[in-house]
């Protein structure tokens, strides 16, 4: 089988599963509701109690549904547009294919590391894998001795460049400063950390996401042809990644938490990577792989 078979046949799995998944964490009901538990830590939080996420601290579980929101209306349809325009040769709709799929490769990770145990998780881990293989074969597809040709000379980089080695540094610094503080302190757990074992979410943005988008743009604003291959596809990922970060603050407004100043922020960052995407792709003189 070749690789855009393979690609199709695993981006088909994670559209029909996903879907699967989605579905179940918004529309599941079952449970008693809201309940009070008392953390190994000895700290009192509340219990989402009801549908698939019903183990799950309430804010946490109310950000997985919006997160389901945002795969099902936002994730898929760009998974099936990209696969379309991958299936084409269209250079543009391998970026969205590629930057979507790292979007369902962080999703899935995060729902096998943070979400409680639940009827899923098999579902959890072929999306999981599925996503990481296609995602892999994805940037092996584009041809790096070509790729910087297809773009025109005149192609603005140091925007997108810069923009992405500073949303590296400045989450980076936010996360450290949530871990640091409490170590300082000598309270050690955030408070964040809930009934969890560990901050998943900011280890993993510290280890290597924020990393990633620092030399991605690094590579970008020297006109390196990897930052040409790797920015399109992160700004896209982190677009849809904005939006369901976005999606999740609105959730949580509504159930009465202060959400200032992330509301003003994430939307802020979304538009902006959107700008970048829609920039770069605009000086794109050759569509085809």
């Amino acid at each position: 089988m070749n690789k855009k078979n393979t690609v199709t046949l695993l981006t088909l799995g994670i559209i029909a599963l996903s879907f699967i998944a989605a579905i179940t964490g918004i529309l599941s009901s079952q449970g008693s509701g809201p309940y009070s538990y008392e953390t190994i830590r000895g700290d009192i939080i509340e219990i989402y109690g009801r549908g698939l996420y019903r183990h799950m601290k309430s804010d946490i579980a109310i950000q997985g549904i919006a997160h389901d929101y945002v795969t099902l209306f936002i994730g898929i349809p760009l998974l099936i547009l990209g696969l379309r325009g991958y299936r084409k040769d269209s250079l543009k709709g391998s970026f969205i294919l590629t930057g979507t799929l790292g979007f369902f490769l962080l999703t899935y990770l995060f729902y096998l590391m943070m979400a409680m145990y639940n009827e899923l998780f098999l579902i959890y881990v072929a999306l999981l894998g599925f996503s990481f293989f296609s995602f892999v074969l994805m940037l092996g597809s584009f041809d790096k001795d070509s790729i910087k040709e297809k773009f025109s000379e005149n192609t603005k980089v140091k925007v997108p460049g810069i923009f992405l080695v500073i949303n590296g540094i400045n989450v980076g610094i936010l996360w450290l400063t949530m871990v640091i503080t409490p170590l300082l302190d000598g309270s050690i757990y955030p408070v964040d950390i809930g009934h969890s074992t560990t901050l998943v979410v900011q280890g993993l943005d510290l280890a290597l996401m924020l990393p990633f988008s620092i030399i991605t743009g690094i590579l970008l604003i020297k006109r390196n042809p990897l930052g040409y291959i790797f920015a399109p596809s992160y700004l896209i990922f982190l677009s849809i990644l904005m939006a369901a970060l976005t999606a999740k603050l609105i959730a949580m407004g509504m159930a009465g938490v202060s959400i200032i100043p992330a509301i003003i922020i994430m939307p802020a960052t979304m538009l902006i990577s959107i700008g970048c995407v829609v920039s770069l792709m605009k000086n794109i003189k050759s569509n085809v792989m």
